[in-house]
């Protein structure tokens, strides 16, 4: 429920000037029951100048004497037509002067890594225009080469809950659409709490793809074969003996004999 302007100034304002119970004041403006009697009491409040909540148009006099006359009546604000529809947000959200040179950074940031979303549920994350959007999609930015892509979040210009939120309304549409997506696409379109609860899925390189049954390990026979071809290292260096009729060939040609 609604709550008056000045919440403590009306409530000193109700219990000096009417007979309404604690409970039925402390409901109205959003206060402890024994905070409203500590008020009475002069423990509270000391000082607070009561706020007429008629005068400013916050009730009516009828509310104030249906109240006093059953302690089951809660009070409530007097309807104000100015004031309907001051909750909902329309257009881009207000950025501060101080975050708006940070906008491309976030807006980069979601086209590339949520294409999914749209150019609206982009300007109402991080409070920007659409032109902008298809500037920064289509890389004809004036600054795109100085660009670096920047979590939003972290840079505060949207919480978690609203990323998260849009995400899943854009995994919802794309289900709907009927479109196949792969398994990169469908971690960006969870939110964070079910992405960081999946277990990682051990990925092959490229370059050896295809080779998960290649060993390296020889059979049995190859073993055998290899163990048999080994030569003892005396019997590699040991050349052929030669037989005496080759000595007495080679010293005939000697000039001393």
């Amino acid at each position: 429920m609604a709550k008056p302007l000045m919440a403590k100034a009306t409530a000193v304002w109700l219990v000096d000037n009417t007979t309404i119970s604690f409970k039925q004041i402390a409901d109205f403006v959003g206060m402890h029951e024994l905070e409203v009697q500590g008020i009475a009491d002069g423990d509270v409040a000391a000082g607070v100048k009561g706020f007429d909540p008629i005068a400013n148009n916050q009730l009516t006099q009828e509310e104030i004497d249906a109240a006093q006359d059953s302690p089951l009546h809660k009070l409530r604000l007097k309807f104000n037509p100015a004031a309907s529809g001051e909750e909902k947000r329309r257009g881009p959200r207000y950025t501060p002067l101080s975050k708006r040179q940070d906008r491309p950074a976030s807006i980069l940031w979601l086209v590339k890594f949520h294409p999914e979303l749209s150019d609206g549920q982009i300007s109402k994350l991080v409070g920007t225009t659409k032109p902008t959007i298809q500037a920064i999609r289509e890389r004809t930015h004036w600054n795109i080469a100085n660009i670096q892509p920047i979590d939003p979040v972290a840079l505060g210009l949207c919480k978690q809950s609203e990323l998260d939120q849009a995400v899943q309304k854009a995994a919802a549409k794309k289900a709907a659409e009927g479109g196949v997506m792969s398994d990169d696409e469908r971690r960006k379109l969870v939110s964070t709490e079910q992405s960081l609860e999946m277990e990682a899925e051990p990925k092959i390189p490229t370059a050896i793809e295809g080779l998960e049954t290649f060993t390296l390990g020889s059979s049995d026979d190859e073993e055998k074969t290899d163990s048999d071809a080994i030569v003892d290292a005396d019997s590699f260096f040991n050349l052929p003996a030669g037989g005496d009729d080759d000595e007495d060939e080679d010293t005939s040609h000697d000039p001393r004999y």
